[in-house]
């Protein structure tokens, strides 16, 4: 089994890095693989429904979307990661998940989220809020903590210190690896996937 973890900060060793990092020492303690993909400062283009989408992915293929798009097809788990600006994910993630859903969506069923919001101060509920949305709309078990998936800090060093948003972090990766333990042990037992209605698509009620 393998948690697929996306850092949507341009600071590939920064606070959203640690509290990811700190998740992923637990997985591994539970015999779960991890990667953490970083989106880095390169630009990301948004999401424009030109509905050109393929198995692929995203039509456009000059940054990383389709990249993390085929390594999702091949995990089990997700933890997406943010820092907070003005209350909120980072646009680049926002754009990133856009694109990554709206072309490839139905790669998440199942397969259970974790939200991991980092901040100096404020904002980190509102950011966590945005980025749930992406697990509820795509019928993906949503990972909860003891606490709300946050860590505050300045840097990584900082974040460290948050021994409570620390211990969040560690119980994100214990409550994940039971999940998916569970959802292993349901296949092996023949338990089915719920079937799933598709064909209604309302754009109106009259």
């Amino acid at each position: 089994m393998k948690v697929l973890m996306l850092n949507g900060s341009a600071h590939p060793a920064g606070t959203t890095y640690t509290a990811l990092e700190e998740i992923g020492t637990i997985l591994q303690q539970k015999g779960i693989e991890y990667e953490i993909f970083q989106m880095g400062g390169e630009a990301v283009r948004d999401c424009i429904g030109c509905k050109q989408c393929s198995d692929k992915g995203c039509v456009f293929d000059d940054d990383l979307v389709n990249k993390f798009i085929a390594k999702a097809k091949e995990a089990d788990g997700f933890v997406f990661g943010t820092p907070v600006y003005y209350a909120h994910p980072s646009g680049r993630i926002l754009s990133f998940l856009d694109r990554v859903f709206y072309s490839c969506g139905k790669v998440f069923a199942f397969k259970p989220g974790a939200a991991v919001a980092v901040a100096r101060r404020g904002g980190t509920t509102a950011s966590f809020d945005v980025l749930n949305k992406y697990f509820s709309i795509s019928q993906m078990p949503t990972v909860g903590s003891t606490y709300w998936n946050m860590v505050h800090g300045l840097n990584g060093e900082d974040a460290k210190k948050d021994e409570e948003g620390m211990q969040t972090m560690r119980n994100i990766g214990r409550n994940m690896a039971w999940m998916l333990q569970c959802i292993a042990a349901g296949k092996e037992s023949g338990i089915a996937l719920p079937d799933t209605e598709r064909a209604s698509r309302t754009n109106f009620i009259r």
